[in-house]
């Protein structure tokens, strides 16, 4: 039986029970940074603070899927110089902070305050290093659940020799996911299918040849088609869902935003990644601690989703067990 809650809670937010803060002084300013627009997570981020009677001001700004329009906010950033800027997902956060190893100030945001989110791998990503400090003036979140808990969700609901992966070759969260999934192949006893999005003339990937990358895997016996964090695959995940359901193929998901294409997900809530994502916050704006003091943490315990739609037309239906503990799709 996997290690899964039989609801999404949050880890290691005992604050939420304590009482609402209560200050006489301006709001707190922040200034918030996404990939693609506001999510669950800024919804779950923004309660978690009203909740807490923390008063706050949010300037949001959205790099619309481009992480190279970030130089021109960060501009915006220095003039307003907020008391917190808050940033989604790797390559926003990694061009708003840069590198641990790189900080370059004249480039990157180091003298005010940073929180992130929605980083898969943030050590092997280079933007801390290591998940008990950042050693600078950051902290955040991740929301990607282990793999070996994962592995395990799939294998309950469908043993499995073979899995297959699908992935950017120049997204390091992918990169970073992948060289898991292979350094705990053997121990689990899988074997692992690789298949990378073509690259264009310009380097950047090409999804067209998407289902016969998904053909291609099936016909080399993948058991499942494992949807790993990446932006890429997650933007045109219409090129490679279909295709694995038409060929039998289940889809395994590791980010509720594929919950819906996937057979089965183990997913850390993004509502409830927000509300951690807040109370780091809450540590750094209320109770002055440094982000350099405030570890990098995921969500103690995931949600595991079945999507029974799917499951009747693939007819490959939940162990009943299963469905005592999972939330279903219906």
């Amino acid at each position: 039986m996997i290690g899964v809650s039989r609801r999404t809670v949050l880890g290691g937010l005992a604050a939420l029970s304590a009482p609402r803060i209560a200050r006489a002084r301006d709001p707190f300013r922040i200034f918030q940074i996404t990939y693609r627009g506001e999510t669950d997570v800024e919804r779950g981020f923004r309660d978690y603070l009203e909740q807490r009677g923390i008063d706050v001001e949010i300037t949001h700004r959205s790099a619309e899927l481009d992480p190279s329009r970030v130089p021109d906010i960060l501009k915006e950033v220095r003039e307003a110089k907020p008391d917190l800027v808050y940033t989604w997902g790797t390559p926003v956060t990694l061009a708003t902070f840069g590198k641990d190893d790189d900080p370059d100030p004249a480039r990157y945001i180091t003298d005010i305050p940073g929180v992130f989110t929605m980083v898969s791998t943030p050590v092997k990503a280079g933007v801390v290093p290591s998940r008990a400090s950042s050693g600078r003036n950051i902290t955040g979140t991740s929301h990607v659940v282990p793999a070996a808990p994962q592995l395990r969700a799939m294998d309950a609901y469908r043993p499995f020799k073979r899995l297959g992966v699908l992935y950017t070759p120049t997204e390091q969260n992918s990169n970073a996911i992948v060289a898991d999934l292979r350094s705990i192949e053997g121990e689990m006893g899988f074997t692992l299918l690789e298949r990378t999005f073509a690259l264009g003339a310009d380097g950047k990937p090409d999804a067209s040849t998407a289902p016969a990358l998904v053909a291609e895997l099936a016909a080399e016996g993948a058991e499942w088609l494992y949807y790993l964090p990446d932006t890429f695959l997650s933007q045109n995940i219409e090129q490679v869902a279909p295709a694995a359901t038409a060929l039998g193929l289940p889809g395994f998901s590791a980010v509720e935003l594929l919950q819906r294409s996937a057979l089965i997900s183990l997913v850390c809530r993004y509502y409830s990644l927000g509300q951690l994502t807040a109370y780091k916050a809450e540590q750094i704006l209320v109770t002055g601690t440094a982000p350099a003091e405030i570890p990098i943490e995921t969500l103690e315990r995931f949600a595991l989703i079945i999507n029974m739609p799917l499951a009747r037309e693939m007819e490959l239906y939940p162990p009943l067990g299963m469905l005592s503990y999972a939330n279903v799709l219906t």
